[in-house]
């Protein structure tokens, strides 16, 4: 097997074509090719190798998407980002997702992209489910969402949960602004046939494996007020990608409704990040422990704060998810 490897020396980056080999159980690795010290330099170099032709043609898929990431990745870096103290150094990764969303995929032909946008939804719609409990698997939500085949032995609730959640993500309208009734009916329109309770809750409610209080039933008005107030007051001193990520905390903390409020936080996540030019982002099942260990380290924070210490481990974790996922599906 023939991979890229890239070696940082003195903040400079040097690009060596490696090969691995198993011989019972020791694994060999070698440098076979210098590349050069640019991601174009390693591409054009790739061109020029015959004798490893073959090897490469084998790994065509991962060799692409390193040159891609890393070109973009390299792009994204002599833009001179300002530094961020919440991304701290996964800023650049970040961006480069931008930019390759921006310059690449969306120039794409309507139907590649909506053939891609369809392999995104149903690991979107798969994950947040699974992260409230929902069982169906991955093959059996491709093919309910995409041939229509309902799985047998799954719950109604189960299927509409998908279903709904794929409604939701096609109609999202960039062009309206966060507003108490666009997250309502955002809500209404992912609990469709599966909850009859709409609108804020007025009860107060125990979140069951939580290590919070959420907001009393009371307050649930108030808190969402504030929170859109906050919102709108730093959506122009923070980072869009940032930004995303408080807010889906602060959401998540207050929890206006009587249920779904995971799925309805994670799509207002990336309603924002879409309408601010980013690409969505899939939280993903596996790390469901980590992912609600990040939003509890800063469950006592007040609604209008966003200090960089305490939110540093729940952005980077949602960054983490878009840069590790991103290019398996967009690219």
């Amino acid at each position: 097997m023939v991979y890229i490897y890239k070696k940082m020396v003195g903040g400079k980056s040097y690009y060596y074509l490696r090969a691995s080999s198993r011989k019972g159980e020791k694994v060999s690795v070698k440098d076979i090719a210098y590349l050069g010290n640019s991601i174009a330099e390693a591409k054009e170099s790739l061109s020029k190798l015959p004798k490893y032709k073959e090897k490469i043609d084998k790994a065509y898929r991962n060799i692409g998407l390193f040159v891609e990431s890393n070109h973009f990745l390299e792009e994204a870096q002599n833009m001179k980002l300002k530094a961020d103290p919440f991304l701290g150094e996964k800023l650049a990764e970040v961006e480069a997702c931008r930019l390759h969303y921006s310059k690449f995929f969306g120039k794409q032909d309507p139907e590649t992209k909506k053939e891609i946008f369809q392999n995104f939804l149903v690991n979107f719609a798969l994950n947040t489910a699974s992260i409230e409990g929902n069982t169906i698997s991955l093959t059996e939500a491709r093919d309910l969402l995409e041939e229509g085949l309902t799985p047998k032995g799954k719950t109604l609730r189960e299927i509409y949960d998908l279903q709904n959640t794929e409604k939701v993500f096609n109609s999202l309208d960039f062009t309206k602004e966060l507003s108490h009734e666009f997250i309502e009916s955002m809500h209404d329109c992912l609990l469709e046939n599966i909850d009859s309770r709409k609108a804020y809750r007025t009860r107060d409610i125990i979140v069951t494996r939580s290590r919070f209080k959420s907001t009393p039933g009371h307050l649930v008005k108030l808190d969402m007020d504030l929170l859109l107030k906050w919102f709108n007051g730093n959506r122009r001193k923070l980072h869009p990608f940032v930004l995303a990520a408080i807010f889906h905390h602060k959401f998540e903390k207050i929890h206006p409704f009587m249920d779904g409020n995971g799925r309805t936080g994670r799509m207002l996540l990336n309603f924002i990040l879409m309408k601010n030019g980013y690409p969505p982002v899939i939280i993903r099942k596996k790390i469901r422990a980590d992912y609600l260990d990040a939003l509890s380290r800063v469950d006592s924070f007040f609604l209008d704060a966003a200090e960089p210490k305490q939110y540093l481990p729940l952005v980077k974790l949602v960054a983490q998810e878009l840069t590790e996922n991103y290019w398996n599906i967009f690219m």
